[in-house]
């Protein structure tokens, strides 16, 4: 199979879809890999490395997508990415479309076959290909929120973890899953007063038993959630409903009312944040205020420790990207359920309920989409 990776062209985006040790791997099983020039450069993997592992570099993206039958990247395609898919391709990424109605669109226009790697699922039922940037989020909260905290950068002045005979700064973190334990360890590590909420019990007793002590654990509800985050002064949102909008739990009149200074670091931007007054920024413009809260609404967070994060990435998606290679993308889709639950647009149709539910659009039912691919 000839496979393509273009350079992301996200703002501040320097991760990349493949490693030259990835590459490496497929190139060993007989694929043609088509790495675009500079693709890794920004984060150590020259075009010699890939060279070396056996890729064709080459000069433009348009290139990549012209050779390219499977399209290997790490963000959504942007517009002038979209334009260039075909019918004939899959594309293999983050797609996150359930709060990105232009960019559905597009790709059912297009034809081509879209895998989200946000939605590809394990036996447990959780997100394997999420999991891992995820984790960097969940600890790079803290990072960016104990940064915005300081009053040069326009939040309370407040250092989390105190010093003796001050009190530590309080972090609510919104939701106990991946994001939410791994933000968790960073609190908890700085010595801060940390709370988080989750409706699931299961695991709220997971985190008190890793924790004890360290935390306060409470269940989800409005009137906890109101009373934690006015009186917050980190906000952590890693609430996820896997493939769909993320719910609005925290109010623009909660945000109203919270400490000036206070600050709102929302993980969950890339499914539409799950505060009201949540709008996607960039690496070059990280932060705005509203209410005099300050809000970090990164959507691709983990693009700031590129390497770091490719390389996690990679080995959660490389089983994957060899699977559609060595069998084609329908007998993939065909072998594997978790796979399967991957593919949200073919064939110009939806294929996922939760995105369309999000967008009022009709869906093919997987099952019913493998038939006709």
């Amino acid at each position: 199979m000839r496979i393509g990776v273009p350079k992301e062209i996200k703002n501040h985006e320097y991760r990349v879809g493949l490693t030259p040790q990835s590459v490496a791997e497929l190139t060993r099983l007989g694929h043609d890999v088509w790495v675009e020039t500079r693709a890794g450069a920004a984060i150590g993997f020259d075009d010699e490395d890939y060279r070396a592992a056996g890729a064709k570099v080459a000069s433009s993206a348009g290139e990549v997508f012209e050779q390219a039958q499977l399209i290997v990247k790490v963000k959504e395609p942007l517009t002038q990415e979209r334009a260039r898919l075909r019918p004939e391709q899959t594309l293999f990424t983050y797609l996150h479309l359930a709060p990105d109605r232009p960019q559905t669109e597009e790709l059912i226009a297009c034809g081509a076959t879209c895998i989200a790697y946000e939605t590809v699922t394990d036996s447990h039922g959780r997100l394997p290909l999420l999991a891992p940037m995820s984790e960097v989020a969940g600890r790079m909260s803290i990072q960016a929120g104990a940064s915005c905290l300081e009053k040069a950068r326009g939040g309370r002045g407040v250092l989390l973890g105190g010093v003796p005979g001050v009190a530590p700064g309080k972090i609510v973190v919104l939701g106990g899953g991946v994001v939410g334990t791994h933000a968790l360890a960073m609190a908890v590590g700085l010595g801060a007063d940390v709370s988080v909420l989750d409706k699931n019990v299961d695991a709220l007793r997971r985190l008190d038993a890793l924790y004890g002590n360290r935390i306060t654990t409470l269940y989800s509800t409005h009137a906890t959630v109101r009373e934690q985050v006015l009186a917050a002064d980190l906000v952590i949102g890693g609430v996820l409903i896997p493939g769909a909008a993320a719910p609005k739990l925290v109010s623009a009149e909660m945000v109203a009312r919270m400490q000036e200074g206070a600050v709102l670091v929302d993980v969950a931007i890339d499914q539409g944040g799950c505060a009201e007054t949540s709008r996607a920024t960039t690496h070059a413009e990280p932060t705005y205020v509203v209410d005099g809260v300050v809000h970090y609404c990164v959507a691709n967070m983990p693009g700031a420790v590129a390497r770091t994060s490719t390389l996690a990435l990679n080995n959660a998606t490389l089983p994957f990207v060899i699977a559609l290679a060595q069998k084609g993308t329908r007998r993939a889709l065909e072998d594997d359920l978790h796979l399967r639950h991957g593919l949200n647009v073919a064939k110009g149709r939806l294929t996922n309920g939760s995105v369309a539910a999000a967008h009022h659009m009709e869906y093919v039912h997987l099952e019913e989409m493998l038939k006709q691919l």
